[in-house]
């Protein structure tokens, strides 16, 4: 879907008017339109979530006793779109890659493009995934690239929402953005263990890749580099939650398990020593 081109260059477009003339009409949740020489992205407030989800979530995290993975309640609607903003505004401030917002209102948000009008900014996800047949160095320079890239979120003392590599983007000057910002982690939980939710997100969505390129056992020494620069507080929760991961390595490496699985088998034996 997208907008008529403004009329005039010469004035600064009013993105609340814009906003509101757009919201009521747009029938996706997210859809990207033209605006004078931008291109912007209108998010609108979704259904409410319940809560049914996130007991569900947490009963199976104390079952596996991994504080890590409690559920982060998103309640989506209104409550979404401000917790988003509100991060947007913080994550920016603190000078890290994210959509600038341009308006607000209660039910909807109005965000510009990281990248230039009209072209797409790649997630890491779907450039790792083209990257599997050029080879384990191209898997592994962009893995590490996001891996850094949260390196850099940590530095600034915070965490992302949900830090999959599909919410990595890869802007055209070619630094890490940052999307999907609908929860908080920070307020439910200790910062250690928000960072080290954001690595086992990240790791758990990567980490396949690096197999299927066979790029994992190279990418195993840059990791263990990397995780002796953290916190204390963090490798102890990483630590503590990898251990209790250890039934992941009976299972077979089969696609019969379904890509969730195999997803997170690939990211046990990234994270943890080679097999003697």
């Amino acid at each position: 879907m997208t907008a008529p081109l403004a009329h005039s260059h010469a004035l600064a477009p009013d993105y609340a008017a814009f906003l509101q003339a757009h919201l009521a009409g747009q029938s996706a949740n997210v859809a990207s339109y033209a605006l004078g020489d931008e291109q912007v992205w209108l998010k609108k407030a979704g259904p409410r979530h319940g809560m049914w989800r996130y007991r569900v979530l947490g009963a199976l995290a104390n079952l596996a006793r991994l504080d890590v993975l409690r559920p982060v309640p998103n309640l989506g609607g209104q409550e979404a779109i401000a917790t988003e903003a509100r991060r947007l505004r913080d994550l920016r401030a603190r000078g890290l890659r994210v959509p600038l917002v341009l308006a607000q209102q209660n039910n909807g948000l109005l965000l510009r493009h990281l990248g230039r009008p009209g072209e797409p900014t790649p997630s890491l996800a779907d450039e790792m995934q083209a990257a599997v047949a050029r080879g384990p160095a191209a898997v592994q320079a962009l893995w590490l690239q996001g891996l850094l890239a949260l390196d850099h979120v940590h530095a600034t003392g915070t965490c992302l929402s949900q830090a999959f590599a599909r919410n990595l983007v890869r802007c055209p000057d070619g630094i890490v953005g940052y999307i999907d910002f609908e929860d908080d982690p920070a307020a439910s939980l200790s910062p250690a263990h928000c960072q080290a939710r954001d690595v086992l997100c990240y790791v758990h969505s990567t980490a396949l890749y690096l197999c299927e390129s066979g790029a994992l056992a190279s990418a195993r020494p840059l990791w263990a580099a990397w995780l002796a620069q953290r916190t204390p507080a963090t490798r102890t929760v990483l630590a503590t939650s990898i251990g209790r991961m250890a039934w992941l390595r009976h299972l077979p490496p089969s696609r019969r398990l379904g890509r969730d699985l195999q997803r997170a088998r690939a990211a046990y034996e990234l994270l943890t020593p080679e097999k003697r």
